[in-house]
């Protein structure tokens, strides 16, 4: 029952990193999701192996939770490229 909590909350955690990860100010959040989801989801997968359950949501978990993590950090770099853009056209050295 453990095993399918995590992966269940994995699941969640790496689907809300993939949504907020496109969303530059929620991107910040979301990647503290992802990283959740990664860390449950291979928790998860080791105990259902164990124990011999199906492992598709733990997967699914782990995967998305790696998906979100990229998203995330492309939209961190994107969001302080677009920063230090707007502060060197503010202070003039776009002219």
């Amino acid at each position: 029952m453990q095993t399918k909590n995590k992966s269940i909350a994995a699941l969640v955690c790496g689907i809300l990193g993939l949504v907020g990860g496109w969303i530059p100010v929620v991107c910040y959040f979301t990647l503290v999701l992802s990283i959740v989801a990664i860390v449950l989801g291979a928790k998860a997968q080791k105990q259902a192996k164990a124990l011999g359950e199906p492992t598709g949501m733990a997967t699914g978990g782990l995967v998305t939770g790696i998906i979100g993590v990229v998203l995330a950090v492309l939209s961190i770099v994107c969001v302080a490229c677009a920063a230090g853009i707007a502060a060197a056209g503010a202070n003039g050295l776009f002219q």
